[in-house]
């Protein structure tokens, strides 16, 4: 069953009330930067501290996914990588993904997207090259020309700008 937006606003908010640390990741974060492909779980870049990963639990129960004392120890302590399929969508929760250093840096280079802070698609693409999984080789491509487009569009938007005031624009003031 894939994740729709209606439960990634209640994560969302959930996550905020619990005042949880997090990047969205993987395919999922490079679905909210726009990219059109679709994904059957949440893929989450947890900071790794003992504070948050207790957070996240008391915000994953409140979410009623149904933790194992394994599963609350492993997110409090920061495993690399818990996987839940119990609760009411699939969730990865990644608090080393291959290919970045730091949850501190990705965060100063990722974005808010309807109020969910995402990685980069700089940083997105970095870690599945690192990963170099076979579904992620697939793909990279795909990901990779997307982000090229996006980087067009808003140079683009970029250089054209706005008027700095309401009078008609000419054809050739362009």
């Amino acid at each position: 069953m894939a994740i729709d937006y209606r439960q990634l606003a209640e994560l969302r908010d959930t996550l905020a009330r619990h005042d949880v640390a997090y990047l969205v990741i993987g395919k999922s974060g490079a679905l909210l930067h726009g990219f059109p492909d679709t994904t059957q779980d949440a893929d989450l870049f947890i900071r790794k501290t003992p504070d948050n990963g207790r957070a996240l639990v008391k915000a994953l129960r409140g979410l009623q996914f149904d933790l194992s004392d394994q599963e609350a120890q492993d997110i409090e302590r920061g495993k690399d990588f818990v996987q839940l399929k119990n609760g009411p969508f699939d969730i990865d929760l990644v608090f080393a993904p291959d290919g970045i250093e730091r949850f501190e840096d990705a965060w100063t280079r990722g974005v808010e997207v309807d109020g969910i802070p995402v990685c980069s698609l700089d940083d997105i693409i970095s870690s599945k090259q690192a990963a170099n999984r076979v579904k992620d080789r697939e793909t990279l491509p795909r990901l990779i020309a997307f982000r090229e487009y996006q980087r067009q569009r808003n140079t683009r938007r970029k250089r054209l700008g706005t008027l700095p005031d309401n009078r008609p624009r000419r054809a050739l003031e362009v």
